[in-house]
């Protein structure tokens, strides 16, 4: 695919992130409006962009970070810089309920406490995945679904359980607000609408100012990379079917900057859809490719397997094989249901070309 780089909107974020090691400094991106990063522990995304925006007496942040001693500091640290405090914390928009977004959300509130607001269908997956009694059917369920993908046994453990590790990094926290798609936030001096954005996640939520001209789009839209977008215990049945038609959603907002959670703040927004639209359209060629080529039917892992990847499959670690082999099984079920391809159903599910007789 033709490679497409978008214009950074700020010259030393861009530089932090081509850096690979160094942590961008907080910004005063504009009039009332802050970036401040809070890092991510053991992750190659480093940092996740928490936004606070002024309020009269106080500040609302966009996502809040890890529940981590170091993300909290920096996130005092980087509100400390701008003027406030924890305590002058009056809400957490939360975009979604991974836990570098939602993770110290709950912790904020206790020290401040300010709301936590959230689209109800990612409030509606927080029992499941994060209270103790439910988790133990979550981690079944993914490894069920990892059983029919064709995984194998001598990994099937490890991957089904590779999140555990990481859910000491969420307090978990009911939010105060449901927030649905289009609904005006009240938060004085600010005109912030919410846009639903399913596919990363089921209630994946940007937030656009068009009189600022500004959208806050979370993980949906970034600089460089392309988020996850998979098939697992909690997502919808087509997920890459919602996040394709949330891409041409926000594409029609006009605006001047894009405020990503992750790598760097950018300027062009359709033409970034564009290129992330054009690149799951080569994506879903190359699956069906791979597909065509097996005799008699193949196994969405051993699709997986064969697909091209950032780096080699044997170097990739438990549970980023996981994330890939759930990423195409949202591709194929995607091309399932626009007749594309089939599947044969069985113990191991088995993908053929739709005329494979």
């Amino acid at each position: 695919m033709a490679t497409f780089a978008v214009t950074p909107a700020s010259e030393e974020q861009h530089a932090a992130w081509q850096s690979r090691t160094a942590m961008p400094q907080v910004e005063r991106v504009r009039p009332g409006l802050w970036s401040i990063p809070v890092p991510i522990p053991v992750n190659p995304l480093r940092y996740v962009l928490v936004y606070a925006l002024e309020l009269p007496g106080g500040v609302a942040i966009i996502d809040a970070g890890w529940n981590t001693d170091e993300a909290y500091q920096a996130l005092a640290a980087g509100l400390a810089v701008a003027g406030y405090t924890i305590a002058d914390v009056k809400g957490v928009l939360v975009t979604h309920i991974h836990p570098d977004h939602y993770g110290l959300a709950g912790r904020v509130r206790e020290d401040s406490g300010a709301w936590i607001a959230l689209h109800p269908a990612d409030a509606a997956l927080l029992h499941d995945r994060y209270d103790d009694g439910a988790i133990d059917l979550l981690v079944e369920k993914e490894r069920r679904l990892l059983v029919r993908s064709g995984v194998p046994e001598a990994t099937l453990e490890e991957l089904a359980g590779a999140s555990m590790m990481i859910r000491h990094m969420v307090s978990m926290a009911r939010p105060d607000r449901l927030v649905a798609d289009g609904e005006s936030l009240d938060l004085p001096g600010w005109d912030l609408r919410a846009l639903w954005t399913p596919g990363h996640s089921p209630g994946h939520l940007c937030f656009v100012s068009p009189s600022r001209r500004v959208l806050f789009s979370g993980d949906h839209v970034l600089a460089r990379i392309t988020p996850i977008v998979a098939v697992h215990p909690q997502s919808s049945r087509n997920p890459l079917a919602d996040y394709l038609d949330s891409l041409a959603a926000v594409r029609k907002w006009d605006v001047d900057e894009v405020l990503p959670a992750h790598e760097y703040r950018f300027l062009e927004l359709a033409e970034r859809v564009d290129h992330v639209l054009a690149h799951h359209e080569e994506r879903l060629a190359e699956i069906e490719t791979v597909v065509a080529g097996a005799a008699s039917g193949i196994s969405c892992w051993a699709v997986a397997t064969r697909l091209t990847w950032s780096r080699p499959w044997e170097t990739i670690p438990a549970f980023m094989r996981r994330a890939a082999n759930n990423e195409t099984l949202a591709h194929l079920v995607w091309l399932e249901a626009r007749g594309r391809l089939r599947r044969v159903a069985g113990d191991v599910d088995l993908w053929v070309p739709r005329d494979f007789m």
